[in-house]
């Protein structure tokens, strides 16, 4: 009877400190969100009148972040989610305090100056940041690390895409990576406070489309798409990797940094589209294929391959960020791509938001290994997003499948991270 009320005692600790960490760790992410909103809008704006400003700001932004690395945060290096896999893989090592304006400066620079990527991964690191050191101020039981951690990670992903589910099931499918009782507690509680969150300060959804209907003859055409965006997250996921190889074996620190952001600066001068995690661009071009379905799939395409390399880049360069916008806004594009030559050489009839969504979701879930925090995430991106939950569903299952016999890793997967360490 004793043990047993030590272990509710325990079960309620753990509550309150997860609705806490889910407090602090919705208003870094809603903060974050906002401020980088506002500023990427306001600069990008400015450097559509000024033409060489759009080629100079991913120098000026990956040029900020190299010298605050190197004074402010003492030379210490940002590597993303790899840095919680090694907190929770080796109980004593922590994620330090600094993580959290480390990531969230770096994030917020990269992304308002033109850098190809999105804060989301910025974001995840600083909430479990933020879950970590309620961990270290012995807030709850010594053997609630991963739970308390999950709880900031579920926090942020659930205010970025306006979904305390996708948060929840993020944490426990790519944090986590296992569900026991300990987990629910504490992923709930902080889905519940993110929930509570966004329905008082940020309810609206990334895309303002509403789905029309959707038509068991597509479906050739979706698995298909779904082949192709498991090539695709496998092309990124090279692309990621050689990269930071190329430009980690460069020594002088300006040649890496300037190379880097001025190759994505000359992509954005001919691609603007590509700036900054490129939602913006991706609210034109549906807006397009919705009211005036006559963009040319060359572009299209153009962008689904250049969406990745600008990222990458932008990575080895120096800037904070990671695979969410990137393998959203190329799979989207992939997606309408495919719509286009299904209506135009196929007579298919397709419906090319429709697909925008399922290359979306087949895109993400290649990526990160997730295919249920894919499909939540993007049906959340519409409000009646959950109208195409089957053929998402497809899309995020078969490439996930797929993309696991191309490679059998991912960038930013556990199974990354044990590789890189062997």
């Amino acid at each position: 009877m004793e043990r047993r009320k030590i272990i509710h005692r325990n079960y309620f600790r753990l509550t309150l400190i997860s609705f806490f960490i889910g407090v602090c760790g919705a208003s870094l992410a809603f903060s974050l969100k906002k401020l980088t909103d506002y500023f990427e809008h306001r600069l990008f704006n400015f450097a559509e009148n000024c033409p060489i400003a759009i080629i100079l700001f991913p120098t000026i932004g990956i040029t900020a972040i190299y010298f605050l690395r190197k004074h402010a945060f003492r030379n210490r290096k940002n590597k993303g989610i790899a840095e919680i896999y090694k907190t929770l893989d080796q109980r004593k090592d922590h994620l330090p305090l600094f993580k959290i304006p480390s990531h969230y400066i770096n994030g917020f620079l990269t992304v308002i100056f033109g850098g190809s990527t999105g804060i989301e991964v910025s974001t995840v690191v600083a909430t479990a940041t933020v879950g970590n050191f309620a961990y270290k101020k012995n807030l709850s039981a010594k053997i609630y690390k991963r739970e308390l951690i999950c709880a900031g990670v579920t926090a942020g992903v659930a205010i970025l895409f306006c979904s305390p589910l996708a948060g929840w099931l993020f944490a426990m499918e790519v944090i986590a990576r296992k569900v026991n009782r300990t987990l629910i507690i504490s992923c709930t509680s902080s889905a519940l406070v993110s929930w509570l969150f966004i329905s008082l300060f940020d309810d609206r959804p990334l895309l303002l489309y509403t789905i029309t209907d959707w038509n068991w003859a597509a479906f050739p055409f979706f698995i298909i798409l779904s082949l192709f965006a498991a090539a695709l997250a496998v092309y990124f996921t090279l692309l990621v990797t050689r990269i930071k190889n190329l430009f980690g074996a460069i020594s002088n620190n300006f040649v890496r940094v300037n190379l880097g952001a001025l190759a994505v600066g000359v992509l954005i001068y001919f691609f603007p589209g590509l700036y900054g995690d490129s939602y913006d661009a991706l609210h034109e071009v549906l807006h397009e294929s919705i009211t005036a379905p006559n963009i040319s799939f060359f572009f299209l395409l153009t962008i689904a391959m250049l969406k990745p390399l600008a990222a990458s880049l932008t990575l080895g360069a120096g800037g904070d960020g990671g695979v969410f916008a990137p393998s959203i806004v190329s799979g989207a594009f992939l997606g309408l791509a495919v719509a286009f030559v299904g209506n135009a050489y196929f007579g298919a009839n397709l419906i090319p938001l429709n697909f925008a969504l399922v290359g979306a979701a087949a895109t993400l879930s290649a990526s990160l290994f997730a295919p249920l925090t894919s499909l939540v995430l993007i049906c959340n991106l519409l409000p009646n997003g959950y109208l195409l939950f089957v053929p998402i569903m497809l899309g995020s299952v078969i490439s996930y499948f797929f993309s696991k016999r191309l490679l059998p890793y991912n960038v930013y997967s556990y199974d990354f991270y044990l590789a890189e360490r062997r």
